[in-house]
């Protein structure tokens, strides 16, 4: 049964105090964003238990010379059942070695946030990893997972003006990760490789129209569906940036951006 037939727990770090990472790599590897676990079960000992382990290994192996990858793994002699695909991608602005430490640490946590789940996906800001006995490769799902907006911005029409041409760029460019500006206003965006190119517009399109609808208004806003993501911060709002860049550009290895507070809960039921 696939994972999105199933409840997915929605998970997210809560934070006592604003903490300003100067890190990058430990921004990306360190900031949980949501989970989703399937509610079946597999039990020890099993081919299905053999080749979940033998997927999550392939997902921090291949990190270390690629960005994205997929796979698919089963035991010889097991049944169809047993099959399991799996996939990894890391933001488009991480290096090598910050990409493989933060599906490193995705794949650690799985037991924790998802232990002896049959499928589950875990978001970080920097990766994503999923796995399912069901494929998911190029299948669509543009169901919000995950949506935060900051404080009320007051924007005036100039700011508006920018929050609008930002989120405009984010959906009309054609690359899977994308990052722009506009004044003060700078975004991120970027689908999971295996959709295709008018199936990772249509994605963002919905990502972005989500955005300008419920935190159009925020100084920041993050909005997580299913196969990609956009997000967007005003940096001089300094409750979510301290005036750092949204995202980092290759070679860049001065402090990265991402704060979060609060905290989220509960289940999203397909």
């Amino acid at each position: 049964m696939s994972i999105h037939h199933l409840s997915f727990s929605l998970l997210c770090v809560s934070f006592l105090t604003l903490i300003l990472f100067t890190n990058p790599s430990i921004s990306a590897v360190d900031t949980f964003i949501y989970g989703g676990c399937s509610q079946l079960k597999y039990a020890p000992g099993t081919p299905y238990e053999y080749n979940v382990n033998s997927i999550l290994s392939s997902l921090v192996n291949s990190a270390s010379s690629t960005p994205y990858n997929t796979f698919k793994i089963s035991l010889p002699g097991s049944t169809k059942a047993d099959v399991v695909y799996g996939l990894y991608q890391c933001r488009g602005d991480l290096t090598t070695s910050d990409c493989r430490a933060c599906v490193a640490q995705a794949v650690s946590r799985v037991g924790v946030v998802c232990p002896a789940a049959s499928g589950a996906a875990l978001q970080f800001d920097g990766c994503f990893i999923r796995y399912d006995n069901v494929t998911f490769f190029g299948v669509q799902d543009k169901s919000v997972l995950m949506r935060k907006c900051g404080q009320a911005s007051g924007y005036d029409s100039t700011g508006s003006t920018r929050l609008d041409s930002l989120l405009n760029y984010l959906t009309t460019q054609s690359q899977y990760f994308r990052v722009g500006g506009s004044g003060s206003v700078q975004g991120v965006a970027q689908c999971v490789q295996d959709l295709s190119t008018s199936q990772c517009q249509d994605c963002l399109a919905e990502a972005t129209a989500q955005l300008k609808s419920l935190c159009g208004s925020a100084a920041w806003g993050d909005m997580f569906l299913g196969k990609c993501y956009a997000r967007y911060s005003d940096h001089g709002d300094r409750s979510r940036s301290h005036g750092k860049p949204l995202f980092r550009r290759r070679g860049d290895l001065r402090g990265w951006w991402f704060v979060t507070f609060g905290y989220v809960f509960f289940c999203l039921v397909f």
